[in-house]
């Protein structure tokens, strides 16, 4: 039985495989961005990793750019469910879940994932164990500020008509956030940075039909299970157009993605200094005289 949390994983699971048998192959823009760009952080690390864990990539992009990069030996694909890996060799499994024996990977990458995993600590705990020492993972989330102009437009309207709110846009974590669930999880030099994208669509409507060909649909379990009525979405197209459009007419939508890196602890790994270890003072770093007070 599935767990209970946040989330709907079980609804996650049946909106990514609707999406990989429906979705127009040009609605995956935002999956091939990342996925680039999770491939050139790897290109800067000055490391070859025997083996590599692509988890939960939505598909097989992740796996081939790691196949590719000259970084990667051997590259295992985990999906949550055999479908998604399309006949390729991998392992299914729940998103909170990486079976795989402790200390057998070098690198583990996920794309857009991490956010919809009820247990993040948890699975991070588990990457964490996973890895070898000095270890690698990589991954990429969308973070807060992530379709911002949506919800507050849903918000607005659902307001206006119904005079309450229900919960149609997922929480999305911050920067801060993700880099103290690594360090709670045990990873060594974390790093987290933002990139914000802005795509522009005709309509709000045209927004959320991308939304669903991403396998991005709401899969919260407070969603409200009564069909929204049609004037909702109406005005909240509306409130957009007139708060979030161009002069040309079009709409913004705005995806901010946290890039996250963190290391399994190894001796070889460079130390903070310890408060008060240091040799050189300040007023010496700038050429000026230390007073005493």
């Amino acid at each position: 039985m599935e767990a209970e949390g946040l989330f709907d994983t079980g609804l996650v699971r049946r909106n990514r495989l609707r999406a990989l048998s429906h979705a127009p192959q040009e609605t995956d823009f935002l999956l091939k961005l990342v996925n680039r760009e999770l491939s050139e952080r790897l290109a800067t690390v000055e490391r070859q990793f025997e083996t590599a864990v692509a988890l939960h990539a939505h598909n097989g992009q992740l796996a081939d750019l790691l196949a590719e990069s000259e970084k990667v030996g051997r590259v295992l694909r985990i999906e949550q469910d055999a479908l998604m890996l399309e006949g390729a060799a991998g392992i299914a499994t729940e998103l909170e879940l990486l079976p795989i024996e402790r200390g057998s990977t070098g690198l583990v990458v996920s794309s857009l994932s991490l956010h919809l995993v009820n247990d993040l600590p948890g699975l991070f705990v588990q990457v964490r164990q996973a890895l070898r020492p000095d270890g690698l993972l990589l991954a990429a989330l969308p973070g807060s500020g992530t379709l911002a102009e949506l919800r507050d437009s849903l918000i607005a309207a659902e307001t206006e008509l119904l005079g309450g709110v229900s919960p149609r846009v997922i929480p999305f974590a911050d920067v801060r956030d993700c880099g103290a669930l690594l360090q709670r999880a045990g990873f060594a030099l974390p790093v987290v940075d933002a990139e914000t994208y802005t795509v522009r669509y005709d309509n709000m409507f045209a927004l959320m039909r991308d939304l669903r060909y991403m396998g991005m649909a709401n899969p919260l379990r407070a969603r409200s299970r009564r069909p929204a009525p049609r004037a909702l979405f109406l005005r909240a197209a509306q409130i957009y157009a007139d708060r979030y459009s161009d002069p040309d007419g079009r709409i913004r939508a705005s995806f901010c993605v946290l890039y996250l890196s963190g290391w399994k602890p190894h001796e070889s790994q460079q130390k903070p200094l310890s408060p008060g270890s240091a040799k050189n003072s300040l007023a010496e770093a700038l050429g000026t005289r230390e007073q005493k007070i």
